[in-house]
């Protein structure tokens, strides 16, 4: 009889620890940054109607919902202004206690490899940058590179607070919008979820039915080549990388990819359909912050590379809420890599510190492409942010003009009250107008924030 009690207490103790035990997907761990002044999702799994009670530091109330029949629970808790440090426990049969948690700004880091480039990739003064990294207020989660077929619900990782050795590992893009961002927003915590992976054309980080269901998607992802450094199948990285961080609150997202869908005639197709899918999937339109690729030397041949600058251009137009710094005056036609990753991240929290925090009014965006005039042989060319419009060189042989024929020639441009007026004695009778329409082209035209203009092509 005693044997029989003792079996039955141990078989309940294992079936008990076995089953029973709260867990939580790794993006909630300790040092994790929420975002604030909202109402943020947290969850994870239990046994099935197991009740699990949150219970955050920083409000101290007590919240409790139990687990569904597919061992899942989610509940929606309240955050204040930035603060910290705080705790949250989480308490079913057992309990997990999260630590030195930040309420702040959490900002998605994504794209190919200038979005992953690090100080370890040698960026320009990455060293001495690294060395100033110490910053408890800025805080990373390094999503690893790997792959699935079907949506999956956790990701390896752990957050991390800003030191030198951790900084020297992350994307430098990445945290130099961070220790902007935190300049202006005096100290206000910022968490940055970096997941990138170089030499990735956007089709990966594209939910896979989305490309499916449009054949011009469909028909462009199948030119994308197999590499040995990645995948190039729809869907791959973000089933794996980004649908676990669905759900999780963010204040919007920063993206630096399109040098490998150089080639592609329909990017800015293939490009709004990723952003309008991750928007849908958090169920808001957060806003999307890019990075237009550089000048380089992808083959004189062809316009691939300038096509793909064009695209990203056009999706300002196409998608609400989105905002695209340039790098044609910060980088060299012979490195697709450009070291300049300062200037990358500035510019991007400055489109977040207008556009979203309000925090100043500057002028950040360079000069673009707002339309065209045409006056007998003469076109006139306007522009938005136009302020200050000015070249860096004595005379311009950017601007190229066409006839019915389709034969650009190089126009001569001169400046007068902020636009730019183009003629051409080989075009009589001008309709279309091109501008720094080369793969290696760097913008000589500028406005008086010293900003330059993208390339363009009228349709």
């Amino acid at each position: 009889m005693k044997n029989n009690i003792l079996a039955l207490f141990l078989f309940l103790m294992l079936s008990h620890s076995a089953f029973a035990n709260v867990t939580l997907p790794n993006l909630f761990s300790d040092n994790m940054v929420l975002q604030r002044n909202t109402e943020v999702t947290i969850w994870g799994w239990a046994n099935p109607q197991e009740e699990v009670v949150i219970t955050p530091s920083w409000n101290h109330e007590v919240y409790k919902i139990k687990a569904n029949n597919q061992a899942k629970w989610e509940i929606k808790i309240p955050t204040l202004k930035e603060g910290g440090p705080y705790t949250i426990s989480i308490k079913g049969y057992n309990e997990i206690v999260l630590k030195n948690i930040l309420i702040g700004e959490v900002w998605i880091c994504s794209g190919q490899s200038n979005m992953e480039m690090s100080v370890g990739w040698g960026i320009k003064n990455g060293e001495e940058e690294a060395k100033m990294a110490n910053n408890p207020n800025i805080r990373f989660f390094t999503v690893p590179k790997i792959t699935a077929t079907s949506p999956q619900n956790n990701v390896p990782g752990s957050w991390t607070e800003s030191t030198p050795e951790t900084m020297r590992n992350f994307s430098a893009a990445g945290y130099f919008f961070a220790k902007r961002l935190q300049e202006e927003l005096k100290n206000v915590p910022i968490g940055l979820i970096s997941s990138n992976w170089g030499g990735t054309p956007a089709e990966i980080w594209t939910p896979e039915e989305v490309i499916q269901k449009d054949a011009v998607l469909l028909e462009s992802a199948k030119t994308r080549k197999e590499e040995s450094y990645g995948p190039n199948q729809p869907g791959r990285a973000f089933n794996a990388m980004i649908y676990p961080l669905v759900g999780f609150k963010i204040a919007g997202v920063i993206w630096y990819q399109g040098e490998s869908n150089v080639g592609s005639t329909v990017y800015d197709k293939t490009f709004s359909a990723l952003i309008t899918s991750w928007r849908k999937l958090w169920n808001y339109d957060f806003p999307f912050y890019y990075v237009q690729i550089a000048p380089y030397q992808y083959g004189e041949d062809h316009f691939g590379g300038v096509e793909i600058r064009n695209a990203q251009r056009k999706v300002l137009q196409e998608v609400p809420n989105t905002g695209m710094v340039l790098t044609t005056d910060i980088s060299t036609v012979d490195d697709i890599h450009p070291k300049d990753k300062k200037t990358v991240g500035t510019r991007l929290a400055n489109l977040a510190l207008v556009k979203i925090y309000k925090t100043n009014t500057d002028l950040i965006n360079g000069p673009l492409y707002k339309d065209i005039k045409i006056e007998k042989n003469k076109v006139i060319v306007a522009f938005d942010y136009a302020e200050g419009l000015h070249f860096t060189t004595k005379k311009s042989n950017q601007f190229e003009i066409a006839g019915a024929d389709n034969v650009f020639y190089i126009a001569d441009a001169s400046i007068k009250n902020n636009t730019v007026q183009l003629k051409s004695k080989k075009v009589a009778h001008p309709v279309k107008v091109r501008f720094s329409w080369k793969n290696t082209a760097q913008s000589d035209l500028f406005n008086n924030a010293n900003l330059p203009a993208s390339s363009f092509i009228t349709e």
